[in-house]
């Protein structure tokens, strides 16, 4: 007996130490944020971004947007406002990257999908994506349906419900319940596991910035790392780009269709 709550202590302790960790990374940063702001509050900076907007001055709105999020850190909402300031004022190229920084932190807000389709509709390089298989499509898909903390948060919720489960099983005498306990166990500990991969998986997303939009309006995109090298092909402001290397000042890139080169790594900001 000792043995099985041994077991499960174990486990629980496992399946909320990476969300506990992240949850304290988080709250650490927002308080140094705080503690950094010099400027106005944030409800005073918010305020005067939201009369600038409605007022059509978007210079303004930019800049308070700005301020907040160098001052506050990430929130997917500031990217948002921020991505909405840049595409009134006809920047497309900073929208849209603001509208990826938004998705990150929330990839299921819909407002921002609709939003950076709008803004990449404007730019001029139209590449056709190389699309991976079906059963990666509908898992990149549901994946995106939430943000990491809220996968984390339902992996712990299923872990309690399998630890429930398990008690139901092994301290209850009705077959009925035990049963109940037995099946409900394996699916709370498989649902556990899925909702663990997705928001490792969202993470990673966070952590790893390994894609970066072009931010000059005409880039030569060169087979090494120099201007010596060949001129492969020409890509343009508002293109998203995944950087898989930097050397010096330049950096290996690939796009969407698969093709790979180099170019100045001030030509792209990470997203």
């Amino acid at each position: 007996m000792k043995r099985i709550y041994s077991v499960l202590a174990v486990l629980l302790l496992l399946c909320t130490t990476a969300f506990a960790q992240e949850k304290t990374d988080s709250l650490g940063r927002a308080e140094e944020a705080v503690q950094t702001m010099k400027i106005a509050s944030l409800e005073d900076l918010i305020a005067r971004a939201t009369i600038a907007y409605e007022q059509g001055n978007y210079a303004q709105t930019i800049a308070d947007y700005e301020s907040l999020v160098a001052a506050f850190g990430s929130s997917p909402e500031l990217y948002y406002n921020l991505g909405n300031a840049y595409f009134k004022n006809k920047e497309f190229a900073k929208a849209i990257l603001n509208y990826e920084r938004c998705l990150i932190y929330d990839p299921a807000n819909g407002d921002a999908v609709a939003n950076l389709e709008l803004a990449n509709a404007n730019c001029v390089d139209k590449i056709e994506s190389i699309q991976p298989i079906i059963f990666k499509q509908w898992s990149d898909a549901l994946s995106n349906t939430m943000s990491c903390d809220t996968w984390s948060i339902l992996s712990v919720i299923f872990f309690l419900l399998f630890v429930i489960s398990i008690f139901l099983y092994f301290f209850l005498r009705k077959v009925a319940v035990r049963k109940t306990g037995f099946y409900g166990g394996i699916v709370s500990i498989i649902l556990c596991f899925v909702c663990n991969i997705y928001a490792n998986q969202q993470k990673d997303r966070i952590m790893s910035r390994d894609y970066a939009i072009v931010m000059q309006p005409t880039v030569t995109v060169r087979s090494s790392p120099a201007e010596s090298g060949t001129q492969l092909f020409t890509i343009h402001e508002g293109l998203k780009v995944k950087v898989r290397s930097t050397l010096s000042d330049w950096s290996e890139v690939e796009l969407s269709d698969g093709n790979v080169g180099w170019l100045p790594s001030e030509a792209v900001e990470k997203i």
